[in-house]
């Protein structure tokens, strides 16, 4: 069989579902957008119940990068297969390293994905965020060691029915969106009327969003290219800290995730600088997953207060005796009030002696 007969017989690529064509999701397609622009972020958590377009919006994410590569880690996949390996005879024979890539390196400039993330095993999830923050995947064998770039869009999905996360682990996705259930009619009409179009003839469904994907590959370019030009003044590194303050958030991760998630924005608004209004606009995403109650200090315990006597000299009057006159103690408590005496004659006191 010669080459062309096998890439006639090779079955073509399932069409994606364009990125422009989805419907109800805007929070999701900002934070994949986001990613896209800015990899470095950290990657996307997606959290919602089944049937929400997760990992449709994965696929169609991945159509708008240079690559348009999208690599799917499966379930069971183990760390070899996902950083690659190294050939250690071959290096102790030859002295030349002998690198066998992963799923990481196939990733590269494309979109990883990786559906109920929660299931994997924490080791995993370590070497996926490592490689999706840094941008390099670095492997150690025996003291040899091989790194390659690996700047993807890590796009993790989980249903939280199925199981959390660790929090040491959620804390280091980028930006988390939650998607919930659609019980609006005419969006839901909306959604599966655009799916079924869709799945009748893909090729002419796609050729009606053609334009406008055209448009966002060039957004999404620009945006890169933009992205380094643009810097934060004073005003927004305050409104960044104000926002993570009040959400009470642990370390410092949030703030830098704000700052580069809102410059990443500005950058895609082609903006000639960053404002407090990006933040504001990317803020949901970076805090939902990393927000804690904050808790009210403890009050240190009043000193006790000697017992004061009332002017009238009926006796000693509790401390919250003025308080309590102006109904800001205890509830119930009434305070003294003065009682005039008055002499009643033909009375004799008990200790006169008669006559």
């Amino acid at each position: 069989m010669n080459a062309a007969t096998e890439l006639r017989n090779t079955p073509a690529a399932r069409p994606a579902f364009p990125f422009t064509a989805l419907v109800g999701q805007a929070p999701l397609l900002q934070a994949l957008l986001l990613a896209a622009i800015d990899p470095g972020l950290g990657g996307v958590l997606v959290t919602g119940p089944r049937g929400t377009a997760k990992s449709t919006a994965a696929r169609a994410l991945a159509e708008l990068l240079p690559e348009g590569q999208l690599v799917t880690l499966p379930l069971g996949a183990s760390e070899d297969r996902l950083i690659g390996t190294l050939d250690i005879e071959s290096a102790l024979r030859d002295g030349a390293v002998r690198f066998s890539p992963g799923l990481l390196a196939k990733a590269h400039r494309g979109v990883l994905y990786v559906d109920e993330v929660n299931l994997l095993p924490d080791a995993l999830v370590d070497a996926l965020l490592d490689a999706a923050a840094s941008g390099v995947n670095t492997v150690e064998r025996d003291g040899i060691s091989h790194s390659h770039e690996a700047s993807f869009v890590l796009i993790g999905t989980m249903n939280p029915e199925e199981g959390e996360l660790r929090p040491q682990l959620i804390d280091r996705f980028g930006l988390t969106v939650e998607l919930a259930n659609c019980f609006d009619p005419l969006v839901r009409q909306q959604i599966v009327k655009a799916r079924l179009s869709f799945d009748l003839d893909p090729q002419a469904f796609r050729a009606v969003y053609a334009e406008q994907q055209a448009l966002y590959v060039q957004r999404i370019r620009a945006a890169r290219v933009a992205l380094p030009g643009l810097g934060f003044d004073d005003a927004v590194h305050a409104h960044v800290s104000a926002l993570c303050i009040a959400a009470a958030v642990d370390g410092l991760r949030a703030d830098l995730v704000m700052l580069r998630a809102a410059r990443a924005l500005a950058a895609l608004d082609q903006a000639a600088a960053v404002t407090t209004g990006h933040v504001d606009q990317v803020a949901e995403a970076v805090l939902a997953h990393r927000r804690h109650e904050r808790e009210t200090p403890p009050q240190a315990d009043a000193p006790a207060q000697p017992p004061q006597r009332d002017p009238d000299g009926a006796g000693a009057a509790p401390p919250d005796a003025a308080a309590a006159a102006t109904g800001d103690s205890a509830w119930g408590y009434l305070p003294p009030e003065p009682t005039g005496t008055t002499q009643v004659k033909g009375v004799i006191p008990l200790n006169a002696k008669k006559r």
